[in-house]
């Protein structure tokens, strides 16, 4: 290929690809898993999505086995680095962007004689799902956009500097407003620091609300904090500060720079330099606070992208999509989940033609993990079906609050308190086993919230309770086995009474079924959540 698409003469580069033809296709499906990261180590994942259809996969230039950009050397938590790689890789590093891409992935087509592509795009593959269709439309038969990386009137894409305080609302069940909530607590913090909690801390739980066990606790244990019970916040704290951080370094970090800092817009002149964006930045920190209720400063001085691009020139005009480029006029849909990087209403806002699929509970990346999202991919290929409005993988509802006695538990009836304890305690070890709970499920032990200790077996699917208190004036202990099809079965001794329990598990059920038995009498009842 040439480097620069506009000058044919210009230096030739190695684009990689991958052709997977299919016996019976009815699509031909060009895809790419987004990062922008190498696209040919996610072939067996994208073979197995787009399931009968054939397949292309082109490398995008810069990456992988694609002319791959390296900087030895290069962190991007140390701004020098990246400047030095910028300096070492020089002018040419301006035409490893999407718009140069997509001229690849034409050329890979037409060299193999295919007719109009689908555009499967997931994440940053979205940018260059839109990029393709709006620069060569004749070639594109339809679009499927996860995870959406938006486009503005500008076309470049539109790369948020934001706290995601908004992705508590989804599993906000307090009559209180959860962001106001969210805000005193930072308040509080700031006045009154807690070693065990930082405000790094604090802000990466925000990400975490996907996971069940965040999803579930993170509302009502900011709220049981701001009430004088520090221990669910501190719990979940501890959690996500042990989780092991994503690196940010190593010379393949050059080929993403080239690409994220030249496809998207930022709060600074893409033209300007360094020290000169690096003024604006600050200005639009200072005035703008888009990380509220935190400051810049209590994040560690950066928000990500935007600190570290200011330090990688971008001389080129590159949008990635024409700004006068229309939408073509074939099947589109997009598929956003609640805690996605761009939420389903933000998505209708940024790309509102064609169908849109709601994953209620979702992620990132639903059509590689959720069996609906992966199945309206499906449907949507072979043109077999219209895109449902929404489907619903949610495995828990959110506790109302963190009870500190066993007198505080939520009412059941006359069911004998003891019971309820029982099962407030293992519904809540349960769901540190649910397949969501990421995080937690490379623990294999925790201590109780108020004292014990959980020990998860995974390998037998059972979780042991060693004196564990989720409230203070109640012991439990005894094992919890869990069944393929999500059922819980219990048996525990709580306050010297042998109590038997069964509930399905996994479940966004409120409130729950649980029969059994409690000192040998059987029962059954609907326990809140």
């Amino acid at each position: 290929m040439p480097l620069d698409w506009s000058d044919p003469g210009s230096e030739r580069i190695t684009v990689a690809f991958a052709w997977v033809p299919r016996q019976g296709a009815t699509t031909t499906v060009l895809a790419n898993p987004g990062g922008p990261l190498p696209a040919l180590p996610q072939l067996p994942v994208l073979e197995q999505a787009v399931d009968r259809q054939n397949l292309l996969v082109v490398e995008p230039r810069g990456l992988g086995a694609s002319s791959p950009l390296d900087c030895p050397g290069l962190d991007l938590n140390r701004p020098e680095t990246i400047s030095a790689c910028a300096g070492r890789l020089g002018p040419r590093s301006r035409f490893f962007t999407t718009d140069q891409a997509v001229a690849d992935m034409e050329a890979v087509r037409k060299a193999l004689g295919l007719a109009g592509v689908t555009f499967y795009g997931i994440s940053y593959g979205t940018l260059f799902a839109q990029a393709y269709a709006a620069r060569f439309p004749g070639s594109t038969a339809g679009v499927f956009l996860d995870s959406l990386v938006p486009v503005g009137k500008d076309g470049y894409a539109v790369e948020p500097v934001r706290a995601r305080t908004d992705l508590l609302k989804p599993t906000c069940r307090s009559s209180r407003d959860c962001e106001k909530t969210w805000s005193a607590l930072v308040r509080r913090l700031r006045d009154r620091p807690d070693a065990a909690i930082s405000m790094t801390t604090l802000n990466s739980l925000l990400p975490r609300l996907h996971e069940a066990v965040s999803g579930r606790e993170l509302n009502a244990a900011a709220d049981a904090y701001l009430r004088g019970d520090p221990l669910p916040l501190r719990r979940l704290a501890k959690v996500a500060a042990e989780a092991p951080a994503p690196p940010l370094n190593g010379p393949g970090f050059a080929g993403l720079l080239s690409y994220k800092c030249g496809d998207a817009k930022f709060p600074f002149d893409r033209d300007a330099p360094a020290a000169e964006r690096r003024r604006q930045l600050d200005r639009f920190y200072a005035k703008r606070r888009p990380m509220r209720p935190f400051t810049v400063a209590e994040l560690g001085g950066a928000t990500g992208w935007a600190d570290w691009c200011v330090h990688w020139p971008t001389p080129r005009d590159n949008p990635p999509v024409p700004p006068r480029a229309g939408h073509p006029g074939v099947p589109t849909a997009t598929v956003a989940g609640d805690y996605d990087t761009h939420r389903p209403d933000e998505v209708a806002r940024f790309f509102p033609h064609g169908d849109l699929l709601r994953v209620v509970g979702g992620g990132h990346s639903t059509t590689l993990g959720v069996d609906c999202a992966r199945q309206a991919l499906r449907s949507f290929l072979a043109r077999t079906g219209e895109l449902p409005r929404s489907c619903d993988v949610s495995s828990y509802r959110a506790v109302r609050a963190f009870p500190r006695t066993a007198e505080d538990l939520p009412d059941a009836g006359d069911l004998d308190r003891r019971v309820v304890a029982a099962f407030a305690t293992a519904a809540d070890a349960v769901v540190r086993r649910d397949p969501g709970s990421g995080s937690y499920r490379r623990a294999k032990e925790e201590a109780g919230l108020r004292g014990g200790r959980l020990v998860f077996d995974d390998k037998a699917a059972t979780i042991r309770l060693e004196e564990v208190r989720f409230v203070s004036d109640l012991a439990v202990s005894g094992q919890i086995a869990l069944t393929p099809d999500g059922t819980a079965t219990a048996r525990l001794t709580v306050g010297g009474t042998e109590a038997v329990l069964s509930w399905p598990a996994f479940r966004p059920l409120d409130p729950v079924l649980v029969s059994g038995r409690f000192d040998g009498r059987p029962f059954t009842a609907r326990i809140p959540v």
